[in-house]
């Protein structure tokens, strides 16, 4: 497991897992298990509990995060890729006041390949390269979480794939 930087605006770690490509697409395609698998603790839990199953589905996850203003907020993510069972990935907004949908510009993405006779190589991409200024201007930093994060992220995936439940 190693984590990289793909590109300058770009970060991804890969970890091979002992479950099928299709198994591991379908966990990634359930909202569900998100917070199960999030490596930082932030997502809470799944608002929208449908399956990812097209490009532009939208869906909300309650979040929490000590430094965000209001400690408890809700993000909404838009299907950007959905390649069954080789990719998937959203990218991450919000509501605004007015209702429409405002998008920060960070994809997460995970692309997967078969590996060995029933494993799957697995990569993690977290991509802030389409982050606008205006959003760079509230002073967030990208990305907001330590390497770890996406390490973390694929291990308690492979829990979640392999042994049926979120692993430390």
């Amino acid at each position: 497991m190693s984590v990289t930087r793909t590109a300058a605006e770009t970060v991804s770690a890969t970890l091979a897992l002992a479950a099928p490509v299709t198994r591991v697409f379908a966990v990634l395609a359930d909202p569900t298990t998100h917070a199960a698998i999030d490596g930082t603790g932030w997502v809470q839990e799944a608002v929208d509990r449908a399956p990812l199953a097209g490009i532009g589905q939208t869906f909300r996850m309650d979040m929490h995060h000590g430094d965000h203003p209001d400690g408890d907020y809700q993000v909404v993510n838009k299907v950007v890729v959905l390649e069954p069972p080789c990719a998937i990935g959203w990218l991450t907004g919000y509501r605004k006041d007015d209702g429409d949908l405002e998008f920060g510009g960070w994809v997460w993405r995970y692309d997967l390949a078969p590996a060995d006779q029933s494993g799957t190589e697995v990569t993690l991409s977290y991509d802030w390269s389409a982050v606008p200024r205006f959003v760079r201007e509230r002073g967030i930093q990208f990305p907001p979480f330590g390497p770890k994060h996406l390490v973390n992220s694929l291990h308690h995936l492979a829990g979640l794939v392999v042994g049926g439940q979120a692993s430390a």
